[in-house]
């Protein structure tokens, strides 16, 4: 079965269930109506007519909740007066226990919009200081052409900690691209240390390594602000990258993040593994020594940073998603470009549904006199390579 039928075959699942469940208070209601009435009188249907309004009070709203509630009632209060038992104690005790358990069940109702209501707000709020912290870049810095994307898990977990970062200094176009452990507002908190610190010291420091040391003191401040590496997040995979002003080369640093990719014009694909593995920031296990590795960046090359989420998306059947391969072979016409596809085929690599966060950052470096390959160029999909 392909991917596609997969998920329509999970897309009519979710809607059967949801139909099923949405009909399940008045199928109780029914089926202890009928139970009533094809049983001798001492056999009861009370649970039945007290379990639909328990059952509305979690997915409907309250007026649903409350209708269901009397039409239990109205059930119970009908086949009393059919039988003409109404005057009996069991038939009073049996209306007032269905009236007690609607009266629960509209309760029930109230705390479980309240907490949905907090959700939401929560969500909001993390996502705008998510936006906040993380502007979409210029489409154009310092010669080279950017795109950048963020893409949030459909979870409940509010958003990750997935950042990026570019900004023209004196010493070239220093890029960022990093994963905080953890998810929520702390996340925000962690990744807005990050990117405040690569902006000041992207600007101010010599070398690629000293802007690496400037993360790294700002997270140990932050956690001994906090108290402690479990306080803040603790630790932060990160991959520094830097283009010098007027060469054709590119520089990078990688604190345990997953390797850059290099794509160039022919689809030929580099990998771009550290020379020397590396501890994320963090860590706090003393001074790491960074190393610079460097690599040729040819006209019309294109820088590919990301983070974990897209590396480690996993298919129905547990493959891994690997970008090198996907990617080998391919031309685009330029980084948005690259990035709309590679998203979309990893979606569809999962099925759409997605667990981590994931950051992307593409920079390409145009070529004196080179002609606007967004025109002549046609891109290809990634559809037809593994899956």
């Amino acid at each position: 079965m392909g991917k596609r039928e997969k998920r329509r075959g999970r897309h009519a699942g979710g809607v059967r269930t949801r139909r099923f469940v949405r009909s399940l208070p008045m199928l109780m209601i029914v089926g202890g109506v009928l139970f009533d009435a094809l049983t001798p009188p001492q056999f009861t249907a009370i649970p039945l007519f007290t379990a639909a309004p328990l059952i509305a009070a979690p997915f409907f709203s309250l007026a649903s909740t409350i209708r269901t509630g009397a039409a239990a009632m109205l059930a119970v209060l009908g086949l009393r007066l059919h039988y003409d038992t109404l005057a009996a104690v069991v038939s009073s005790i049996e209306l007032l226990t269905v009236l007690t358990v609607s009266g629960l069940a509209v309760v029930i109702n109230g705390v479980v919009r309240r907490s949905n209501e907090q959700l939401a707000s929560a969500r909001v709020i993390a996502e705008t200081a998510m936006r906040a912290v993380l502007p979409t870049p210029s489409d154009r810095i310092g010669g080279l052409q950017v795109a950048a994307r963020y893409e949030a898990a459909q979870s409940d977990e509010f958003v990750g900690g997935d950042l990026f970062s570019v900004t023209d200094s004196p010493h070239g176009v220093r890029l960022v691209v990093g994963d905080v452990r953890g998810k929520g507002l702390d996340a925000v908190a962690a990744v807005a240390v990050v990117i405040g610190a690569f902006r000041e010291a992207a600007e101010q420091e010599e070398t690629l390594e000293g802007v690496a040391q400037r993360l790294e003191r700002a997270l140990a401040r932050e956690s001994e602000h906090r108290g402690g590496l479990d306080a803040f997040e603790g630790f932060v995979t990160a991959a520094l990258a830097e283009v010098p002003p007027g060469a054709g080369r590119v520089r990078i640093v990688n604190r345990g993040h997953p390797e850059p990719l290099l794509l160039h014009t022919d689809g030929a694909l580099e990998v771009l593994g550290p020379s020397v593995p590396a501890l994320p920031l963090g860590m706090d296990l003393g001074l790491w020594p960074d190393r610079v590795d460097e690599w040729d960046l040819p006209a019309g090359a294109t820088l590919l940073l990301y983070t974990d989420g897209l590396s480690e998306a996993r298919n129905g059947e547990g493959v891994f998603y690997d970008p090198a391969e996907r990617l080998r072979g391919r031309i685009f016409p330029g980084p948005e470009e690259l990035l709309s596809a590679l998203t979309d085929d990893v979606r569809l690599h999962m099925g759409g549904e997605s667990t981590d966060d994931m950051a992307l950052l593409a920079v390409e470096r145009p070529g004196e006199g080179q002609p606007d390959r967004r025109r002549t160029v046609k891109i290809v999909g990634l559809g037809g390579r593994g899956g």
